[in-house]
């Protein structure tokens, strides 16, 4: 699981948010904050993944408290969450180390496509780790990770409908186990090909995992399971 830690000078946005983080399968919220003394006073006592951070709090900027974070050697992941929209606050955001920038008002899919695709970036470095050093090519698919947006809609294949995607997650989601391309077929409703199609889609894009069940005889079975963020 990933623990979130929501920081909001606003309590009823903050507990939007909270409620927003509840729902994207593999996160959780691990504490709510509406200062910057709250949120490092969470993060000295609490282990946190990722810091949803507004900018505008009234005992600092929600900046400042990045670079104190920083200073004082906590590593956890910011993503800024703020009506902040100045291009100064951005590039500053960006020198600071934000993975992402959320600009408010926004909803539920504004803010699990960013939470999907910082999900995306941490299996990725994840999956090129434990080698001590690595070659340009795994550089690349970590930079490629941060830049790519979560959401399984993004840049679908011709053809593709965000409306099956989206019938194909709850498949799985819902599944509790890895499923075979007939199984996700005869449960979404349409043919073995079309199923097949998506989930290879969407296997290549990193929302899906692949594994193999091998029998007595014969290939081996496809199975598929909704990726978990970890």
């Amino acid at each position: 699981m990933i623990d979130v830690l929501v920081v909001d000078d606003d309590f009823r946005v903050a507990e939007i948010n909270a409620a927003y983080v509840s729902q994207v399968p593999g996160f959780r919220v691990a504490g709510r904050a509406h200062t910057a003394a709250q949120a490092l006073a969470t993060l000295q006592r609490t282990p946190v993944d990722l810091v949803l951070l507004d900018h505008y709090l009234p005992d600092e900027t929600g900046l400042t408290l990045v670079r104190r974070l920083r200073q004082l050697g906590h590593h956890a992941d910011v993503i800024m969450v703020t009506a902040a929209r100045d291009v100064a606050t951005v590039q500053a955001a960006m020198r600071y180390g934000a993975l992402q920038y959320l600009v408010k008002p926004f909803g539920f899919a504004g803010l699990r496509a960013k939470l999907d695709g910082y999900a995306a970036l941490r299996r990725t470095v994840e999956g090129v780790s434990g080698r001590g050093e690595t070659g340009q090519e795994q550089v690349d698919r970590i930079f490629a990770a941060l830049r790519t947006p979560g959401s399984p809609h993004s840049e679908l294949p011709k053809g593709h409908s965000a409306a099956t995607v989206d019938l194909i997650r709850r498949i799985l989601d819902e599944a509790g186990l890895p499923l075979s391309a007939h199984e996700v077929a005869e449960r979404a409703g349409v043919s073995r090909s079309t199923a097949q199609r998506y989930l290879k889609h969407l296997e290549r894009t990193g929302r899906i995992r692949l594994t193999l069940k091998y029998g007595d005889t014969g290939r081996p079975e496809h199975l598929y399971a909704w990726a978990r963020a970890s």
